[in-house]
């Protein structure tokens, strides 16, 4: 893997309390495959505007993950967000929801994985949070941790490996 100095199964192996891994449930839908950075979230209910808001702030190598609660009925993700997150500086975006313009993002050279994809945009909702932990696939993903990504999956821990 790019950056971490040996393959992402090389992390969890032979270290104290190892990393956690997230199964392939997200599908990768961006141009990056290969990306790691400490971790930042946001948690939106079909709402694509915190997500906008989180990413148009310095990224510094960091990975936005986004619960979307699971939810496929609505894009909270597409190609002008992913934009913005590639000229601020963001290594990807891991969303727990769906995503959208898939043929334009996975020209963009930074990661993104989603739960699926759907072409109805986001629509205007009340709940968000910012740099809390969020839960989906069995993770923890806490803000200030690290991920890690590459083809096989991803792993999360709350510091370097």
């Amino acid at each position: 893997m790019a950056g971490t100095g040996g393959r992402e199964e090389d992390l969890c192996e032979g270290q104290p309390g190892g990393g956690r891994g997230e199964r392939e449930i997200c599908r990768r839908v961006g141009g990056g495959v290969e990306y790691t950075g400490g971790m930042s979230t946001v948690g939106v209910r079909k709402d694509y505007r915190p997500i906008l808001q989180a990413l148009s702030e310095p990224g510094r190598n960091r990975v936005l993950v986004v619960d979307g609660g699971g939810s496929v009925t609505r894009a909270i993700l597409g190609e002008k967000l992913l934009g913005t997150a590639q000229r601020n500086g963001w290594a990807g975006v891991i969303v727990n929801g769906a995503v959208r313009d898939t043929a334009l993002t996975t020209l963009i050279p930074i990661g993104l994985r989603a739960l699926g994809t759907i072409p109805q945009r986001g629509e205007s909702g009340a709940y968000s949070t910012r740099d809390e932990p969020v839960v989906f696939a069995g993770v923890t993903f806490t803000p200030g941790g690290r991920l890690w990504a590459d083809v096989d999956g991803i792993i999360v821990a709350d510091g370097e490996l």
